[in-house]
């Protein structure tokens, strides 16, 4: 049976998730920034990497546009914290995405294909732009890890929904 997926414009329940370095992560509550929230499929994955290190490289130019940053992942505590260590990324990052957020926000799930992947259900990638307001902008969920959102046309696209006011897209 297919997960519902979340709708743009709905407003999406706040969600919370350990944080890497203590503490909670939290998107959806109301906050004063944008949120861009990404779910990354975890450790094994060599292309979530490359995403969020271009992220990283770019974390300067989303907190100029006036967006908070937060990304999270089904891994455990230590998976999480040797690939932050080892990227350096500078964002907060959350771990242990349950099934149950998962089918919350709609993303795909995919078992491991060997013990040297993971020893657990993953998400797949979904990246989503959320309003101060906790509505949702946009909800672009895949179900591999090869297709997603470029960086770049992204923030350049979410600048000229927020300087020109613009509302969610896809609700017809």
């Amino acid at each position: 049976m297919p997960t519902p997926k979340p709708t743009a414009g709905s407003t999406l329940a706040p969600m919370s998730f350990s944080k890497l370095g203590g503490g909670t992560l939290t998107v959806g509550d109301p906050r004063e920034n944008w949120t861009l929230f990404i779910v990354y499929r975890g450790k094994h994955c060599g292309r979530c990497k490359k995403y969020l290190n271009t992220l990283n490289d770019m974390r300067g130019a989303w907190a100029d546009a006036g967006f908070d940053i937060a990304v999270v992942s089904a891994d455990p505590l230590e998976k999480a914290t040797t690939d932050q260590a080892e990227f350096g990324w500078a964002f907060d990052i959350g771990y242990d995405l349950s099934e149950a957020q998962m089918t919350q926000l709609g993303v795909y799930m995919s078992d491991p294909l060997s013990s040297g992947e993971t020893d657990r259900r993953f998400a797949e990638p979904g990246v989503f732009v959320i309003r101060p307001d906790g509505s949702l902008v946009i909800v672009a969920i895949s179900n591999g890890p090869s297709a997603r959102p470029d960086l770049a046309e992204l923030l350049d696209g979410m600048i000229f929904t927020k300087v020109n006011d613009r509302p969610a897209r896809g609700t017809a």
